[in-house]
């Protein structure tokens, strides 16, 4: 009898351990080069939006995939670069309002690029469960002197995947509900 037991056993576990490994194999993965990809299309759609500021992406988009959630990706932007102080210790008033101005105006504008990379990244990543959801941060920088009233520090926007294929499908009908957007 003790001859028999070990052998089925072993047999039992190579048996499960072969079903499990299958099953986890059968399921699409999120593997790295889809998120650089989608990483890569947030950066090239910031880039693009003013011609006026080469510095407007202060370090590449990352993004991450988590099991049972979604995937996120996160970006530091800064709305407009600042004016030089070179021959002056301080900027004039006009100047910091003008900048703030400036920065007010293109908030929207962001908030609308945003908006096509969720959708976007929804539609190329596959595998991404339609029940979890896509993710995208945008932190915006800081200058000490800037007058900082009326913008926010931080836009957050996500959706569940489902919510947002169905909006494009449908020509974007819903994708306003679909989306939660953030600014803090």
């Amino acid at each position: 009898m003790k001859h028999f037991f070990w052998p089925c056993l072993l047999l039992a576990v190579t048996f499960s351990a072969g079903v499990f490994s299958a099953h986890a194999e059968d399921l699409p993965r999120v593997n790295r080069s889809m998120i650089v990809t989608m990483e890569k299309s947030l950066d090239s759609r910031v880039v693009q939006l003013w011609d006026d500021d080469p510095f407007v992406l202060l370090g590449p988009t990352r993004g991450v995939y988590l099991e049972g959630y979604g995937a996120v990706f996160t970006t530091e932007v800064n709305l407009a670069t600042g004016p030089t102080m070179m021959m002056q210790l301080q900027l004039s008033k006009d100047e910091i309002e003008r900048h703030r101005q400036k920065k007010i105006k293109r908030v929207p504008e962001l908030i609308a690029a945003m908006r096509q990379a969720l959708v976007a990244s929804a539609a190329s990543l596959d595998p991404v469960p339609a029940d979890e959801h896509i993710v995208v941060v945008a932190f915006l920088s800081r200058y000490p002197w800037e007058d900082v009233s009326g913008l926010p520090v931080q836009i957050t926007m996500q959706a569940q995947k489902k919510k947002l294929l169905d909006a494009q499908r449908s020509g974007g009908a819903g994708l306003e509900a679909a989306i939660r957007v953030t600014e803090y």
